[in-house]
């Protein structure tokens, strides 16, 4: 085999398992097996009519074009005012960048906000992608344990301990977080925050599931810190997974840097999904219905769960899943869920996914769904646990 076909060592990132699991679960769908979808965390309905009216309009305009490498200026702007309106926080709408999804942002924070070999702090159990993207892009993640104990949500203690052990030049929190649906109380992030500045850490905050709590309110990392980096989506609360479209805020140091890098990277986040997103925030009544379904799933699994056996798990405050402890059926979460869905017809995602040493115990159940799938996925699981 020459030397150019053989794959890269930063290419052997760990699998995506809930995408392995959709894979799966397509294949069964494709032989005509009804399945319920409870492994990933994807809005069960359309994106708002309010939206796609924009992207229609935008389409019969008969031309999108590049547009400019930091995104479109109305929407810019838009954005900043949202900061101003929901938090009380003053943004200039030049430090937002629109970006590919979140994940266009994680590259442009990580590639902006730190040098090969940077020690970047995350918190465990947490997104996969996370690990997988700062493997590949040659940082070192610094994992940050999470338990019950603390409701899965960081603190500023954990934080500290972690820096002490091994000192961290990034710190990467989700809030609220996937999987656990934990939220940092705002005292414990303006902690957060202010250990950040003082040991001279960068903190990248993930916001992609604000506007989505149940139990209190998602502050801002801006509330506390202007040198927080900010990365948030119109995926989740917006319901627009598949126009992959997402934002930065950015410290005014790295502006400039990250535009560079996206001028080269993608040019331009895409523009008819930017031209659409101008409508979401006039979607709001359409979006919280939308939420309010979440919820009601959310009462569905924390009174199902347990009467199912499955009772150990930290009541999400947000987001739209629930990590639950599986031991008291096995210590196998990959196995587990493969059979659930082979068996059961029901989709859902091992927690070795988010957690590689504690993970195989675990099971991430998305209630993200319609509320008819969810039930069906409960009244399923229900049969299959009994049957043993």
């Amino acid at each position: 085999m020459s030397g150019s076909s053989i794959p890269s060592r930063r290419s052997a990132v760990a699998p995506f398992l809930a995408m392995d699991v959709l894979r799966e679960a397509r294949r069964l769908e494709a032989g005509g097996r009804h399945i319920v979808h409870m492994e990933l965390g994807e809005p069960g309905f359309p994106t708002p009519r309010l939206v796609r009216a924009a992207a229609a309009a935008a389409l019969s305009e008969g031309r999108l074009g590049y547009g400019e490498a930091a995104g479109e200026p109305s929407l810019r702007a838009k954005i900043a005012r949202h900061y101003a309106e929901r938090y009380g926080v003053e943004v200039a709408a030049d430090r937002v960048l629109m970006t590919t999804g979140s994940s266009g942002g994680f590259l442009l924070a990580f590639l902006a906000g730190f040098d090969p070999g940077a020690r970047i702090g995350v918190a465990t159990p947490g997104y996969p992608a996370y690990l997988n993207i700062l493997e590949a892009l040659g940082l070192v993640a610094a994992p940050i344990p999470l338990s019950e104990e603390t409701r899965f949500a960081p603190t500023a203690a954990l934080v500290e301990a972690a820096h002490r052990r091994e000192p961290l030049a990034g710190l990467l929190l989700m809030s609220p977080a996937n999987p656990t649906g934990a939220t940092i109380a705002a005292d414990e992030l303006q902690k957060i925050c202010a250990f950040c500045a003082e040991a001279g850490i960068a903190f990248v905050s993930d916001e992609i599931y604000h506007r989505l709590e149940h139990q209190g309110f998602a502050q801002t990392a801006l509330r506390f810190s202007q040198d927080a980096i900010v990365v948030n989506s119109f995926s989740k609360y917006y319901a627009m997974t598949g126009w992959r479209l997402g934002w930065i805020v950015a410290p005014e140091n790295l502006v400039r840097p990250m535009e560079r890098l996206q001028q080269s990277l993608a040019i331009c986040a895409p523009m008819l999904a930017q031209r659409a997103a101008l409508a979401a925030f006039d979607a709001q009544e359409e979006l919280d219905s939308f939420k309010a379904s979440y919820a009601r799933n959310r009462a569905l699994l924390l009174d199902r769960l347990p009467k199912l056996g499955l009772a150990r798990f930290a009541p999400p405050d947000g987001a739209f899943y629930v990590y639950a402890d599986v031991t008291p059926f096995t210590r196998d979460s990959a196995g587990f869920c493969a059979r659930m869905l082979e068996e059961a017809g029901v989709a859902t995602t091992p927690g070795l996914d988010f957690d590689r040493a504690r993970g195989a115990g675990a099971v991430r159940f998305s209630y993200a769904g319609p509320e008819a799938e969810v039930a069906l996925g409960m009244e399923r699981l229900e049969a299959w646990l009994a049957r043993g």
